[in-house]
């Protein structure tokens, strides 16, 4: 019998009364809890609806909802009939949608609030497979000649009601169940084409489940983890499965919008995000320490260079700390760094895994230094998230860390990283010609990303291999390297870095406009709508002045030369984002390609007036 089909159960005997998650409630908006007894008994009550509902072993279902507690139901539910959960982004639209449930051959839906419903009647039609919808959300409105969608609260009751009727035949499915089963089919976001169906094994999961394990403390006693990314994305699902078998309780946060507010009442001691998180921290530290007083200035300043020294040097080295320096830092942690973490939400935080993209050096070591301890890996889906992270001493900054226990990494040609293991997927869904392509005859995943291994044998990651472009000068140029240096500037919110085959690079950016209001009301700037404030010469000079700050270092080739702000932001909307935010580059080079040729244009001055999308 598969681990996770024994979970609940295990933990239910063993931890009993003691909560398993927590969530807002859907009409008060109130903190709930469900216990390990109470989350055996609905999932025993859904796994008897699935089974008669139909669903077959190793038949797929999807989620299409926000983060909440009935995607764990559902998904254990599902590992009892041995179906597989296909996770749908609840912000992707109706065709990425139909194209993920047509893919998969997917017969039930499970829908989030209004906008996702909506969606899912349009996919009765547009699905051929797709046979019942369950609504989640209480407070979906159904349409009054909708026959083919039912309540959760229906849907778990028809699971009670045959609950003994099916009891035989999903005790049968569970011993039947083998590691090589699927367990999940997640698929990509789809940067540079259309999505694919990640296959993903029990056996994959369990690995992984060790292998972290032996690498990361987590104390069920004493910890809370807040599941901010969604449950679609596969760092979010892996990180979150880990603390169900470590017994750590789980606090759901449904709307992204509400994470400043829902982890200050959490206060989450480990927490999984992406570094757009941490630089909108840093950001908002920074500029409020640039308000203080000169003395608290001085004061903080201190403090960060104590815990620079004690943290980084010797901390982080496995040395002994001088008594005279943890007296330092014994006293900046009440004077200052346990403020710092009181006002981000995470005043007893122990460790914060970070990944999907890069995060600056300058900030990583900021956070350390303060006592926030970030810990940076690098996964893909079909690697079952994790390659490597940050071990608790040894780790250098600039780097990914090291792969976890069993996992091997090697440089292939163009330095793109391989990895071979018990973790990489079996392959992509109906695609074996697409898996071929991924996955070598040796057994390597070719990941399309570049990076190198340092001497530690530690993993730096240099850049997309697809998105390194070459400058009509013959000069390779790593963009994300430039997104993520602007993207820790507190007046910079998005960046897209131009340059293929061009003469030097470019910038799109999207700046921050609550701060650049701010900047503008200083300045005494006239606005009356965001094209004409981001077309103001003032506020233009102003961050060109920053831009050459922060490449000065920077060879000549490598630096941006021109740029224009944008009056709004990219969006999944528009399709110029993916799910998990990264930045499609070919629509928005597409989207923008006037704005982009006037970049290179003689009289790109006169150009920059016409900004006005």
């Amino acid at each position: 019998m598969n681990k996770f089909v024994e979970l609940i159960h295990a933990q239910s005997q063993k931890l009993g009364m003691k909560y398993a998650l927590r969530f807002h409630d859907y009409l008060t908006e109130e903190w709930k809890s469900l216990t390990w007894c109470d989350l055996e008994n609905v999932v025993d009550d859904v796994a008897a609806a699935l089974f008669s509902f139909g669903v077959q072993p190793q038949s797929r279902l999807c989620l299409f909802t926000q983060n909440c507690p009935e995607i764990f139901i559902t998904h254990f539910a599902s590992f009892y009939n041995r179906a597989v959960p296909v996770p749908i982004y609840a912000t992707s639209s109706r065709d990425e949608a139909a194209h993920i449930v047509n893919d998969s051959g997917a017969t039930l839906l499970f829908s989030g609030d209004q906008e996702q419903y909506e969606i899912a009647r349009e996919l009765l039609t547009l699905c051929p497979t797709l046979k019942q919808v369950v609504t989640l959300n209480p407070t979906v409105q159904l349409r009054a000649d909708d026959h083919e969608t039912i309540t959760w609260q229906q849907f778990v009751q028809k699971g009670r009601d045959a609950k003994a009727d099916s009891a035989d035949g999903i005790a049968k499915r569970k011993a039947e169940g083998t590691d090589d089963d699927l367990m999940y089919l997640i698929y990509t976001s789809g940067t540079t084409g259309e999505p694919k169906g990640v296959m993903l094994t029990h056996s994959n999961f369990n690995y992984a489940m060790w292998a972290h394990g032996e690498r990361i403390p987590v104390y069920p006693d004493k910890d809370v983890s807040l599941s901010f990314l969604p449950l679609s994305h596969i760092f979010e699902l892996g990180w979150s499965m880990f603390c169900l078998i470590k017994g750590v309780v789980i606090a759901i946060n449904r709307n992204p919008k509400d994470i400043q507010k829902t982890i200050k009442e959490v206060s989450p001691t480990i927490m999984c995000s992406v570094p757009r998180f941490w630089e909108k921290v840093y950001t908002a530290i920074d500029d409020n320490l640039g308000k203080a007083a000169p003395v608290l200035r001085m004061l903080v300043k201190r403090a960060i260079a104590v815990g620079r020294t004690r943290n980084l040097k010797y901390v982080r080295n496995g040395k002994k700390v001088p008594f005279l320096l943890e007296k330092q830092y014994q006293y900046f942690e009440k004077k200052v760094y346990c403020k710092l973490r009181k006002a981000v939400g995470i005043p007893n935080g122990r460790f914060f895994p970070t990944a999907g993209a890069m995060l600056s050096d300058r900030i990583t070591e900021f956070l350390h230094s303060v006592g926030i301890n970030i810990v940076i890996g690098y996964g893909l889906s079909e690697t079952n998230a994790s390659v490597c992270f940050f071990e608790s001493e040894e780790w250098e900054i600039g780097t990914i860390g090291y792969p976890i226990p069993g996992v091997e990494v090697k440089i292939g040609a163009q330095n793109e990283i391989l990895v071979k293991g018990p973790t990489v997927m079996k392959g992509y869904f109906n695609k074996p010609e697409e898996t071929a392509k991924a996955i070598d005859a040796d057994g390597w995943f070719h990941t399309g990303d570049c990076g190198q291994i340092n001497d530690k044998g530690q993993i730096i990651m240099t850049e997309r291999l697809k998105d390194l472009f070459k400058t009509s000068n013959g000069k390779y140029i790593a963009p994300q390297v430039l997104e993520t240096m602007l993207g820790q500037d507190k007046y910079i919110e998005q960046v897209a870095i131009i340059g293929d085959g061009r003469k030097y690079v470019s910038a799109l950016i999207v700046p921050s406009f609550e701060n650049i209001r701010t900047y503008a009301k200083e300045k005494n700037i006239e606005y009356s709508d965001n094209t004409q404030l981001v077309n103001s010469p003032e506020l233009h000079r102003m961050i060109e002045e920053r831009i050459n700050e922060y490449q000065k270092d920077m060879a000549s080739y490598e630096q941006i030369k021109r740029f224009v702000l944008l009056p709004r932001p990219f969006t999944m909307e528009t399709g110029e984002l993916t799910n998990t935010l990264k930045i499609r580059r070919s629509v928005v080079a597409k989207r923008y390609a006037a704005l982009i040729d006037a970049m290179y244009a003689a009289d790109f001055r006169k150009h920059k007036d016409k900004n006005k999308e």
